[in-house]
């Protein structure tokens, strides 16, 4: 189909994409703005597509934070509120990308797709990737292919799932896999050509103007390591709100930290997930001290196949919107985080 007359607004948040060479010492950093990012990707005008920028960011993507990312979703629903667009692109740094298009997946409730995209090799590399990328986010945002499908990463010509999408190398312009699912489609002769249909999205839950309390909600990570001695959960016990664990393989704990994690379960909303990159997290299987039957029966909550990270924001966002009931978190994670299994 042709995109003539179709409507995107892109946002741009710096990272790798929008960096430039310090020429005293070599050093990357974001620079370049978005009407700069546009101006570099080739073909782009021949689209037809008219483009809403906005010069939202220039940051690193590691050094943003959820306050930017709720000002973003605000600024994006404005835009589609208006009717002016068919879809969102949103260009940032690709070491926190699987994260932020998973939070605002979260918040994203509209039906018109936000695409994010963003680099692996910057501008002074042999055949840098930013421009290819920016192309092809444009195409999956103003067309109708992904509607209904909400936050997505389009990297590779590949478009991801933001639920499913992780970042699996650190240099590979292949980075960005979608483990256990394969990504949802292919960019290609400025198109969306779909591998599998849209999977049915759960979104996370609205602001109900409930409150964390005199501070910001802390939810902490903390990953399970051979010989753990448990002194870092002790160091947690009073210090946030809530906990992800990242166990090892399907669930498992070393047997004298259960009733260190029996404690905390006790007093705030501890999510069971693994450090592996692929699979669930067991429910029913073993049954030993620390398995996942044991930290389950102790007030444990199952985290699905959400990954650790993925599985801090959700709980981060039911805590701060006023949702600290065990019963509600453990309803929302099996929503979000079984899907498909």
């Amino acid at each position: 189909m042709s995109l003539t007359g179709r409507s995107v607004a892109v946002f741009a948040l710096g990272g790798t994409i929008a960096t430039t060479a310090d020429p005293l010492t070599g050093g990357l950093s974001p620079a370049l703005s978005a009407e700069q990012l546009l101006r570099s990707v080739s073909g782009l005008d021949a689209l037809g597509v008219e483009l809403r920028v906005h010069d939202f960011r220039r940051l690193p993507s590691a050094s943003l934070s959820l306050a930017d990312l709720d000002a973003l979703h605000a600024a994006i629903r404005e835009e589609l509120d208006s009717g002016r667009v068919d879809g969102v692109v949103v260009v940032q740094g690709t070491d926190t990308i699987e994260e932020t298009a998973f939070y605002l997946d979260l918040l994203h409730q509209g039906e018109e797709p936000v695409v994010f995209t963003g680099a692996m090799r910057d501008a002074t590399k042999a055949g840098p990737d930013g421009p290819a990328n920016l192309y092809a986010a444009v195409i999956a945002a103003a067309g109708p292919w992904l509607r209904g499908a909400g936050c997505v990463v389009v990297l590779g010509d590949e478009v991801h799932a933001a639920r499913t999408v992780r970042k699996s190398h650190t240099t590979s312009p292949a980075a960005f896999t979608s483990p256990g699912s394969g990504p949802l489609g292919l960019v290609a002769e400025a198109r969306v050509m779909l591998h599998q249909h849209l999977p049915r999205r759960i979104t996370g839950p609205p602001d109900t103007g409930g409150t964390a309390g005199p501070r910001p909600v802390r939810v902490a990570l903390h990953t399970v390591a051979f010989g753990d001695d448990g002194t870092q959960l002790d160091l947690l016990d009073g210090q946030c709100d809530g906990l992800v664990l990242a166990a090892l393989g399907a669930g498992h704990v070393p047997e004298w930290l259960v009733p260190r994690l029996r404690r905390l379960a006790d007093r705030i909303p501890v999510v069971l997930t693994s450090r592996i990159d692929h699979g669930p997290v067991l429910t029913r299987t073993y049954d030993y001290p620390g398995s996942e039957r044991d930290l389950l029966a102790g007030g444990l909550i199952a985290g699905g196949d959400l990954s650790p990270y993925k599985a801090r924001l959700l709980l981060l966002r039911l805590l701060s919107t006023g949702c600290h009931d065990r019963t509600r978190i453990a309803e929302a994670f099996a929503a979000i985080g079984r899907r498909g299994w």
